[in-house]
């Protein structure tokens, strides 16, 4: 699948810049929006969804972030779903290799496509982005 509006919600600047970088060196021609919580990302999915513009086709999605957490945003999404048009692919990238957590994201696997550790690989990347 090719993804053209990927959103990366995760409080972690740094996470955030590393990111750019695993794009770059994949050759991934996308320009992430960037959110530092669950609410800012619901709000902007409301917000393009509002303005008629298309929502995002990806999400990486922090579990351990202030305001909204991981699992929040998941319950927000959850009731806006059915506004969508089109599939939003989930990615959770957590540094939590928590089994709780795990157990926790198989909740959610109408949602979530898959789990990741951060930090995150080229490999992953690629993965994600099927190249």
């Amino acid at each position: 699948m090719k993804f053209s509006n990927v959103f990366v919600v995760d409080d972690d600047k740094i996470f955030h810049f590393l990111i750019r970088k695993l794009l770059l060196i994949s050759n991934v021609d996308i320009n992430p929006a960037f959110f530092e919580n669950g609410l800012e990302a619901i709000e902007g999915i409301k917000s393009k969804l509002k303005a008629g513009e298309n929502p995002p086709d990806l999400i990486l999605l922090d579990i351990n972030m202030p305001v909204l957490d991981g699992w929040q945003f998941l319950e927000e999404f959850k009731s806006i779903r059915n506004l969508l048009e089109k599939e939003i692919i989930i990615y959770v990238i957590s540094s939590s290799d928590n089994s709780e957590d795990r157990s926790r994201a198989s909740d959610f696997k109408d949602l979530i496509h898959d789990y990741y550790l951060k930090p995150m690989t080229v490999d992953n990347i690629k993965s994600i982005f099927n190249l």
